[in-house]
């Protein structure tokens, strides 16, 4: 039986990103790092507003909500 999971994980965001080409892993990367959000956020938010438009945005949303992640305080 397979469980369900509400976000990605750090490994499997990180897993994830070992598969894109390098650009594309770096630019998401320094995304994250520049908007302060872990970069599972960042993908998730990346892949879900390609899906839908009308999905949480970078900008009009908290992200972390409900994730058990903290955003990262310099």
């Amino acid at each position: 039986m397979e469980t369900a999971t509400e976000h990605l994980s750090p490994a499997t965001a990180n897993a994830f990103l070992d598969a894109l080409p390098n650009k594309i892993k770096q630019a998401l990367i320094a995304y994250s790092a520049e908007i302060e959000y872990p970069v599972e956020a960042v993908l998730e938010m990346a892949i879900s507003g390609f899906l839908d438009p009308d999905s949480v945005s970078f900008v009009d949303c908290k992200p972390l909500s409900g994730m058990d992640i903290e955003r990262k305080v310099n």
